[in-house]
């Protein structure tokens, strides 16, 4: 089948030869392409949208043949979900709590310690109401339940959502594995502790706690000093070492005392050189080695990962390492390896092998999927491929290889914990290896064992309705899709191609035939919308309309002549109009003769432009509007053929042809540059194109009212310069910023200086400088300066402060002319008097009216807390160099904007006394002008009232310039001192510890305090000097791999909050 566009021009080619008022039947057919012929199975990759009669590609190719019943339901097999025979139970994951579901199943498969907790009390669990939702409170009701459904649910995994939502734990964050274990097991032995059963009691510390001393030796006097402690599990240093005895024998062994680290003996009473040891008294059931994989890299201020490869026995033999107590049993079996695949300490996976006790098989258990190991041994696997988690092939290439390991040993440089157990002897009865759940847990278990077959029998019931339904709608598309194809001269309707579609895609629910969006303004079909809608038969369409109803219903009386002859109509204008535009371009150029109409000169340079797209847009009407009416100009994109005829700039303007000789009032504009005289023949052509367009003949006189307003215009120009020029002779001097008043050294000849907003006089100067475009100021405005009690808000020295830079002093004589010329609301004056006294002679300063001392608290107080609880304001930190110079530079950087270079380029010599905004912490620099007090600004020394206009009348930027060795960062008033230094060490690559802060020659010390609290202010420079420079920052990976640092377990139920 031919493209669209090739269908879309056959099916109007007619238009060339056919007048409007000539269209026949046989015309709307072919514009409704009728007669198209229909393709045919296999001719199309796709459907034909252009043709109405194609029924190909619309989603039928599903339906016909044989179908596999399950392609009519997108629900898996629910029985997938269901716990296999002689296997374990799995647990969620909830996003990033791989290491939380590790040692729940580690502690899952310690047999004592289950047993002890399905002895805990629990009431709420033996009184609760089957009926209703079981929901544990404590931890032990957590685990209980926990651990009776991982032992006898018909699951295939489990939700440990609520153990750890009691927790407090984020699922979304990953947490240290090995904290979390200590955690845990402390906040469980204090739980097991509350309980009245004796024998629960020290359940933990018989399980996991053993007890060694450190034993410090004096070398003087031979004096030995123990102290007792107890540990739950051995933290062995694996750096530099190759197999588990190794790393013991480390922990174990003497360590020396001496210089500053020398040991206070009391028998010596003096310090002594010693030695230090840890001695092993006694081991628990359960030994827990943790390998230190996870150490802190102080180059980077982060945690990083030892990827060292570590042997360990199957038997371990704590004999040798044990002191005294020989009787106790020392040989320990492997029973479980944790695993970390990953190479970042902040990323990565965490799994379990685990040794059933009952069995003796090992499984892997990862979140939901467990796995058994062949010949009931372990096999780590593919957990040692870490190459696939390695960021590059270079950093692959480093690693060492797996070494050769003997018989009874594994080798693993990705296990993170050990778990041994006791050795049991060969005559152990087999009952200790069976632990029961008890009865009132197992009704917990019944119940939601029995909600789970309930779901698997829902979701059965499901898939068998979605079968059925699918066979009935296969039944129905076979029938229906034989009669959906018009025969020629039998009726036809039309159909949506859209619900065509849905009707064959059986994942939606078919709705009802909507052809509303179908209809021209006629309430017939449009014939835009034809490659839109199908072409059927009336047999099938009225198959369709019963089952699925709606409407309108579009047959052979629905093809609208109105559209066809109005598409005639505008088509043949198109073809017309090149012609009529080279005509009109030729009468243009002759001298007028007879009766004549003004054409504006934009509407007459750009017509061929408006026509175009006037036409375009009535070719594109929708169903509800005929487009706008003829004379209207387009409001879409201008056509690219004819874009060049519009001069740019001029398309906000051109919306309606010769709307630009239109006035306001609706009469001819008085603007006679703006448009021009063509001849009656002209306008004859160029309204067949705009029939709405404004005429006006050559005898039409202007807008009366135009005229008139504009030599009131005139008019009052000439007055706004007259006044401008009294103005500005009378007070020549504030015009010109010469001879000005300061505080800073009183003016001889005089005991009064008067105030005025700086505004007010912003404001006369841009009157002054052009009259006829700002308005004429007639107001002074002093209530700017008062408080709401008619007090003044500034005192003198807050004015030598920084104050002044809001207002403007006056000579007493000009003070007159201003009250003569302008409105005063409240004269503001500021007074010198001086008196003798027997010490000297003294000066003091008052202003009227007086100073509101409640109101200037009160500012200040408002002041001084907006700088201390801002959000998301710019402060600067620049780096220092070892000279405690900072580095500057004599230029900005190049990403300043240009108006900024431009500012610094036009910046005059500073005069002595101002002060370098690059390096004071003034609050010029804010982009919301914020008043200061007297106190803020007394260290910087007293600034010149006319500091804010510079001598040439060039004002000074006051924002803050950036320079090299410097870098913003966004910060807000409640942020850590901590949380900056984090910010900064992205910035600047240095770690937190290597940072060295200050502001204003104050240290910044303490991580904990808010910046707010520290005298951190907006638009504040704060000084940096890195202790350690690091040469080399691309070891830096982990730093980049995460945000914030790790914050721990603070805030969950582990730490007791």
């Amino acid at each position: 089948m031919a493209p669209r566009l090739q269908l879309e021009k056959a099916a109007w080619r007619w238009v060339e030869t056919v007048k409007p008022e000539d269209i026949g039947r046989e015309h709307i057919e072919l514009a409704y392409r009728v007669n198209v012929p229909a393709c045919k199975r296999g001719a199309c990759r796709r459907n034909c949208k252009g043709n109405p009669n194609c029924l190909v590609g619309i989603g039928e190719q599903a339906w016909l043949g044989e179908i596999d019943e399950n392609a009519f339901h997108n629900i898996d097999d629910p029985n997938s979900e269901r716990r296999d025979k002689n296997t374990f139970v799995g647990l969620t994951n909830l996003g990033a709590t791989c290491y939380v579901n590790t040692f729940l199943q580690v502690w899952f498969h310690n047999l004592e310690l289950r047993r002890s907790l399905y002895l805990c009390h629990n009431s709420r669990a033996q009184e609760h109401n089957i009926d209703s939702d079981y929901e544990p409170q404590s931890i032990c009701e957590h685990l209980q339940y926990l651990f009776a459904l991982l032992q006898n649910s018909n699951r295939r995994y489990i939700d440990p959502s609520g153990l750890v939502k009691a927790l407090g734990l984020d699922t979304g964050q990953q947490q240290d594995a090995q904290e979390f274990s200590k955690l845990f097991l402390s906040l469980l032995e204090d739980t097991l502790s509350k309980q009245k059963n004796p024998s629960l009691q020290n359940v933990i510390q018989e399980q996991f706690c053993g007890q060694f001393s450190y034993v410090t030796v004096c070398n003087q006097c031979g004096r030995a000093s123990p102290l007792p402690s107890r540990f739950y599990e051995l933290e062995l240093n694996i750096q530099g070492h190759k197999n588990l005895t190794e790393c013991v024998t480390e922990f174990l062994k003497e360590e020396k005392l001496d210089g500053d680290n020398r040991y206070f003996c009391e028998s010596c009473q003096s310090k002594q050189n010693a030695t230090r040891r840890i001695k092993l008294h006694s081991l628990p059931r359960t030994l827990n080695l943790q390998l230190m994989r996870f150490v802190f890299d102080r180059q980077t201020g982060h945690k990083k990962k030892l990827n060292t490869f570590i042997s360990f026995p199957e038997q371990l033999d704590m004999g040798p390492f044990l002191e005294g107590k020989q009787d106790q049993k020392c040989v320990y079996e492997l029973s479980a390896v944790l695993i970390h695949r990953g190479v970042s300490a902040y990323s990565g996976h965490y799994i379990a092998h685990v040794k059933d006790a009952r069995t003796s098989d090992w499984y892997k258990f990862n979140d939901e999927e467990i796995e058994k190991m062949e010949g009931k041994k372990l096999q780590l696997g593919i957990e040692e491929d870490i190459g696939e988690w390695q960021e590059n092939a270079e950093t692959v290439k480093t690693q060492a290889r797996k070494p050769k390991c003997s018989k009874g040993y594994h080798c693993s440089r990705n296990a993170y914990m050990l778990v041994y157990k006791v050795q049991e002897e060969e005559n152990v009865e087999p009952s200790r290896n069976i632990v029961a759940v008890p009865a009132f847990l197992q009704r917990l278990v019944d119940r939601d064992n029995h909600k789970f077959e309930e779901w698997c029998t829902e979701m059965a019931d499901m898939r068998k309705q979605s079968v059925d339904k699918g066979k009935a709608k296969h039944e129905e598309v076979k029938e229906l899709y034989e009669l959906l194809p018009a025969r020629d001269g039998q009726p036809y309707e039309f159909v949506p191609l859209e619900w065509l579609k849905k009707w064959l895609d059986d994942s939606t629910a078919t709705k009802e035939i909507d052809s509303s969006l179908f209809l021209c303004s006629h309430g017939k079909l449009h014939p835009d919308k034809v490659g839109d809608a199908k072409r059927v038969s009336l047999p099938a369409a009225q198959l369709l309309y019963q089952r699925y109803g709606g409407g309108p219903r579009l047959d052979d009386s629905s093809l609208c002549k109105d559209c066809v002859g109005q598409r005639c109509r505008v088509l043949r204008l198109k073809n017309q109009l090149n012609e009529d535009y080279r005509e009109v371009s030729n009468l243009v150029k002759r001298t007028l003769s007879g009766e004549g109409y003004w054409v504006g000169k934009a509407s007459l340079r750009s017509w061929r432009q408006l026509a175009l797209e006037q036409l375009e847009e009535d070719e594109q009407e929708t169903k509800h509007s005929n487009g706008q009416t003829n004379g209207r100009g387009p409001h879409s994109t201008n056509n690219k053929e004819y874009g060049p005829e519009l001069p740019e700039g001029n398309e906000e303007v051109m919306k309606t042809f010769n709307e630009e000789i239109l006035c306001s009032h609706g009469g001819l504009s008085i603007l006679e540059a703006e448009r021009r005289l063509v001849s009656s023949e002209v306008w004859t052509k160029l309204r067949a194109y705009f029939p709405k367009a404004p005429e006006f003949t050559q005898h039409q006189e202007p807008c009366s009212q135009c005229l008139t307003l504009e030599q009131e215009e005139k008019d009052n120009e000439a007055v706004s310069k007259m006044m401008a020029q009294d103005q500005k002779n009378q007070l020549l001097n504030l015009f010109q910023e010469k001879n000005r008043p300061t505080l800073t050294k009183w003016p001889q000849g005089t005991d009064v200086l008067y105030i005025v907003p700086l505004f007010f006089v912003d404001e006369w100067k841009k009157f002054i400088r052009r009259p006829t475009k700002s308005s004429p100021v007639s107001s002074v405005g002093n209530s700017l300066l008062l408080c709401p009690h008619g007090g003044f808000m500034f005192t003198y020295d807050s004015l030598l402060g920084g104050d002044a830079q809001h207002i403007a002093l006056l000579w007493p004589s000009e003070w007159d002319v201003i009250s003569r010329l302008f409105i005063v609301d409240q004269p503001i004056s500021i007074h010198c008097s001086s008196h003798t006294t027997p010490t000297g002679s003294t000066t003091q300063y008052s202003t009227q009216p007086e100073l509101c001392w409640e109101c200037r608290e009160g500012f200040i107080f408002q002041q001084q807390r907006d700088l201390r609880e801002y959000t998301q304001a710019t402060i600067y930190v620049r780096k220092v160099i070892e000279d405690k110079r900072m580095i500057k530079e004599a230029v900005p950087e190049m990403n300043a904007s240009s108006s900024e270079a431009e500012e610094e380029r036009e910046e005059p010599p500073k005069v002595d006394g101002e002060r370098d905004p690059d390096f004071s912490q003034s609050e010029d620099g804010a982009k919301r002008v914020k008043l200061s007090d007297g106190t803020t600004a007394a260290a910087s020394g007293p600034v010149p009232v006319t500091n804010v206009v510079k001598p040439g009348g060039i004002r000074r930027s006051t924002r803050h310039r950036k320079l090299r060795g410097e870098k913003a960062l966004i910060v807000s008033a409640n942020q850590t001192l901590k949380e900056l230094k984090i910010q900064i060490m992205h910035a600047f690559s240095v770690a937190p510890f290597d940072q060295n802060l200050s502001i204003d020659g104050k240290c910044l010390t303490d991580d904990s305090a808010t910046l707010g609290s520290l005298g951190v202010i907006p638009e504040s420079i704060i000084c940096l000097k890195a202790d350690e420079p690091i040469a080399d920052y691309a070891a830096m990976d982990d730093v980049y791999q995460v945000g914030m640092p790790e914050e721990g377990f603070k805030g969950t139920g582990l730490l007791g909050h």
